[in-house]
């Protein structure tokens, strides 16, 4: 009996011993986390896509908790009324962007950018880039295996098996970038994003000089510089034979839209303008077309 007791008592003062030694070690070792964020946490959207640029929600409730200036911090996703709500719990100062959308640059429909050949192996953009252009002679294009679709977790994209493109639903596209990782051929780019889903740009990344473009997709952008000396806002510039359109500085005109000729440049959710009627010949004009004929 006295063992017994002798024991319990043993066991008793050990364990109390430990317990105050883990005790001041927990204390010693404690990390604080401020409660906020816990609070951040539940005001963001938990799609923990990683558009704002860390690795989860957690992550980024953890930087808008601890840094002083969280300017550069914004999540697409919750769009500008949260972050604004956020930064009010915050006392701080709230991050300001413009709502953007994820635009696929690809122009090239299966009519206008013809297979030469078949393709037979894992559908898989990012496999195939590593080794192939793809089924048609244009090694800029839409390889049309939806590896961006499969990264959307918004269903924001669908692949047109018609036209062997990527589609953007505007209105579920929430700009958080994944398709812009997923692209291996760069197609995808996030844009200002305009009332009623208004949109010009150029549906085109090739770099090869016209001659080249025109032969492997007819819908592709040759360079000619027409649409650049239309623009009166200076939104369009001309590198490396491939026109890009500025939608910061565009004006939606549209004056762009009728000068291209191959359709490159597209339009949406707008009517294209009237095109003007070529001026009648003048007189001065007839005489140097009836001198032409007679030479």
């Amino acid at each position: 009996m006295n063992e017994l007791l002798l024991t319990v008592l043993t066991l008793s003062v050990l364990g109390a011993v430990l317990a105050i030694v883990l005790y001041f070690v927990a204390q010693k070792f404690k990390v604080y986390e401020d409660p906020r964020i816990d609070d951040v946490e539940k005001m963001l959207p938990g799609a923990n896509c990683g558009g704002c640029g860390f690795a989860g929600c957690r992550a980024m409730s953890e930087a808008l908790v601890t840094r002083e200036n969280i300017s550069s911090l914004y999540c697409p996703v919750a769009g500008g009324e949260v972050m604004t709500s956020i930064a009010n719990f915050l006392g701080k100062t709230a991050p300001e962007k413009a709502p953007q959308v994820a635009t696929m640059r690809c122009g090239g429909t299966c009519q206008k950018r013809p297979k030469v050949n078949h393709y037979d192996g894992a559908l898989s953009c990012a496999v195939v880039n590593t080794f192939y252009v793809g089924e048609s002679g244009c090694a800029f294009g839409c390889i049309g295996y939806g590896d961006c679709v499969a990264a959307c977790q918004f269903g924001a994209l669908k692949l047109n098996k018609e036209t062997g493109l990527v589609e953007v639903d505007a209105d579920k596209c929430t700009a958080c970038g994944a398709c812009v990782k997923a692209c291996p051929k760069g197609l995808f780019e996030l844009r200002k994003k305009w009332p009623k889903n208004r949109a010009i740009y150029v549906a085109c990344r090739s770099k090869n000089k016209g001659a080249v473009v025109s032969k492997v997709c007819k819908a592709g952008c040759i360079g000619c510089g027409k649409c650049a000396k239309v623009c009166q806002f200076g939104a369009i510039t001309i590198e490396n034979f491939l026109a890009y359109i500025d939608p910061d500085k565009c004006k939606l005109c549209r004056k762009c839209v009728n000068e291209c000729p191959t359709g490159a440049i597209h339009i949406e959710n707008m009517e294209r303008l009237p095109k003007e009627p070529k001026p009648a010949p003048t007189a001065t004009t007839e005489k140097k077309l009836e001198t032409a004929k007679n030479e």
